[in-house]
């Protein structure tokens, strides 16, 4: 396990397990159906990479933390780990670009450089 949380955080799902039982069993039962080894269109490999991708863009330590372990357990190599973190930053990226962009529509000021250019 990796040293960004204490090993003993994993104790609170007691609390899912008092309190949501029935949630709690929903979960797992996806979750070991979008990951099961066999009976998939795409290979477990290339599953645990997107969950890795997905992980690293939303920066959920626990996930990057079990989907690169996972990704290897299916045949992952160091390469494919590495442009898994690419993909990911490509696409923060590219929503910061897109959102930026939002930005200029929402805020009017394009609106108002362009109703002073027509002004002349």
């Amino acid at each position: 396990m990796s040293e960004y949380y204490d090993t003993t955080d994993k104790k609170f799902t007691s609390v899912y397990k008092k309190e949501t039982p029935d949630i709690l069993a929903a979960f797992a039962a996806f979750d070991n159906a979008v990951f099961a080894e066999e009976g998939r269109e795409i290979p477990l490999k290339f599953r645990e990479l997107i969950a890795l991708a997905v992980a690293i863009t939303t920066q959920c330590a626990y996930c990057i933390d079990a989907h690169s372990k996972n990704a290897v357990k299916a045949g992952a190599t160091e390469g494919e780990l590495a442009e898994s973190a690419w993909v990911a930053t490509a696409i923060r990226a590219g929503g910061g670009y897109a959102h930026g962009r939002l930005a200029f529509k929402l805020s009017g000021a394009g609106e108002l450089a362009d109703a002073g250019a027509h002004q002349h």
